[in-house]
């Protein structure tokens, strides 16, 4: 029996109030928040951690503990850990000179697509020129190009160049392929930007030039982090472009250890060292940056 509000008149609200029931995905996911997440997570991070765990420890070990057992085997003979592969691999010419080679090509790479793409995103953004949308819709429609389908003209073209087995030519086709996703990622970054905020540094006598290096620049810091990673580990892992453009003597690690596989099969701790060496370059980088890196993809997220 429902009583009344003795100053409104209006039914008072009954002493037991009936809940609306969950649905069995959300009591699913309230049930398992928390510790069993976090389990889950870990368990997760740690399985696609193995790879790199079981390659740092192959590169520790012996060519004939190598070939007898696997790389687990060292947490029950520890004595197996030595160092000599890598003393050996830091005495390899080739495969050190490529390392410098490598870091001539990702380097330069990685800043010019970072100082074009930035000009260029924010062009795109704020600046009014004859036919700025259709420029845009080309330089988007630039990004469904495969790498594969150019490696011939471009070939045929560096070769014409005089460029062709030349580091140069490597860096101009990684900044080539690298300008689209820079312009359309800052592009985006670069529009969500306040026009106030841009119109104040105008009224203060700020120029286009003054304005993209104290204001843009600054604020879009985040995501042009995230686009030298990206950028950064594209160059430093690709073989393809390097097996092709790259002088033969002189190439990059990728390559110079794709070369070491098929003159020396049997060296396994050599390739095993050498690949943990040259994956741990792009590793420091990312956690170097990461804090700009997700700070740049949340915005991005949100945005």
């Amino acid at each position: 029996m429902t009583t009344a509000d003795p100053l409104t008149g209006a039914p008072a609200p009954s002493a037991t109030t009936v809940r609306p029931r969950r649905s069995l995905p959300a009591r699913l996911a309230s049930r398992l928040g928390g510790g069993v997440t976090r389990f889950f997570l870990v368990a997760v991070g740690l399985f696609w951690l193995m790879p790199t765990v079981g390659l740092l420890l192959s590169s520790l070990r012996d060519r004939s503990d190598i070939a007898s057992s696997g790389w687990w085997k060292v947490f029950s003979h520890p004595g197996q850990l030595t160092t000599s592969s890598y003393d050996t691999l830091f005495h390899n010419d080739k495969v050190m000179h490529s390392l410098l080679t490598t870091t001539f090509i990702t380097v330069p790479a990685t800043v010019l697509v970072i100082l074009i793409g930035a000009f260029a995103g924010y062009a795109f953004a704020w600046l009014d020129f004859p036919g700025r949308d259709w420029w845009f819709m080309a330089v988007v429609a630039l990004l469904v190009v495969p790498v594969q389908v150019a490696l011939i003209p471009v070939a045929k073209l560096f070769n014409t160049l005089g460029i062709f087995e030349t580091t140069a030519g490597v860096v101009l086709f990684h900044t080539a392929f690298g300008l689209p996703f820079a312009i359309f990622l800052l592009r985006n970054f670069f529009a969500e930007i306040p026009r106030e905020l841009l119109e104040a540094a105008r009224l203060d006598g700020a120029g286009e030039f003054r304005l993209f290096f104290r204001v843009v620049l600054p604020l879009g810091g985040p995501a042009i982090a995230s686009l030298g990673i990206f950028q950064f580990l594209w160059v430093w892992n690709d073989m393809l472009v390097g097996l092709i453009f790259a002088d033969s003597a002189n190439p990059p690690i990728t390559v110079a250890l794709q070369q070491q596989v098929r003159q020396f099969g049997d060296n396994v701790d050599i390739l095993a060292s050498g690949a943990f060496l040259s994956m741990i370059v792009p590793l420091a980088v990312f956690f170097a940056f990461q804090r700009q890196f997700v700070s740049g993809v949340m915005a991005g997220a949100v945005k």
